[in-house]
């Protein structure tokens, strides 16, 4: 650890009352960034790239019967949904103030706002997380978002985000995964094992 000294304290204070002026963003067309005839598709093929699985479902109901077709979730006990309306949760939220309170969950079922089909990516506001540490601290991860509620690229996902006031938001593509040693992939290492992405046809 550190050790927080006067004089680091006077340097740091002083550093942090400078501004910094960064280059200005460059100016992007829009069009001339990627766009997809077919963005789900897209979006299927670069979420399979990054370790990830995703599921057309025609409704929210067949999410819950999806899932019951793993093994992992048929056998699962702690389970928080925040997608009620796609599959009942066994674990409330309502009272958890400790994060460490979710050490044993299962699966976390979330909410994805849209998807990004350039690289697989679901943006998840973190108003729809009564904890954010729901994304990270499950076993398993299911994502379910609306056919309809997707962009091509990051272009379209950051004016999609543009003004974003909550105080936590976040980019999801694929599991949990490292390479650190050896460039060994390694899946779930630090977060969940598998991702789920369950793409409701809204249209």
């Amino acid at each position: 650890m550190i050790q927080q000294t006067p004089s680091r304290r006077a340097i740091l204070d002083r550093i942090k009352t400078q501004p910094v002026e960064g280059p200005a963003l460059p100016d992007v067309d829009p069009n001339i960034v990627i766009a997809f005839d077919d963005p789900v598709a897209k979006f299927q093929e670069m979420l399979i790239a990054v370790g990830g699985q995703s599921h057309v479902v025609s409704s929210y109901e067949a999410v819950g019967k999806t899932l019951q077709t793993f093994d992992e979730f048929a056998s699962a006990k702690h389970l928080v949904s925040l997608v009620p309306e796609a599959v009942a949760g066994t674990v409330s939220t309502e009272s958890v103030r400790d994060p460490l309170a979710y050490a044993t969950v299962d699966w976390t079922i979330a909410k994805g706002e849209f998807m990004v089909a350039e690289n697989g990516a679901i943006w998840v506001d973190g108003k729809t997380l009564p904890h954010r540490v729901l994304l990270f601290i499950a076993q398993y991860l299911a994502i379910v978002v609306k056919k309809s509620e997707i962009v091509s690229n990051m272009h379209q996902a950051y004016e999609r985000v543009d003004g974003f006031g909550g105080p936590f938001g976040i980019f999801v593509s694929g599991p949990s995964k490292t390479a650190d040693i050896e460039q060994s992939l390694v899946l779930g290492a630090h977060g969940c094992r598998k991702l789920q992405v369950f793409i409701v046809d809204d249209k």
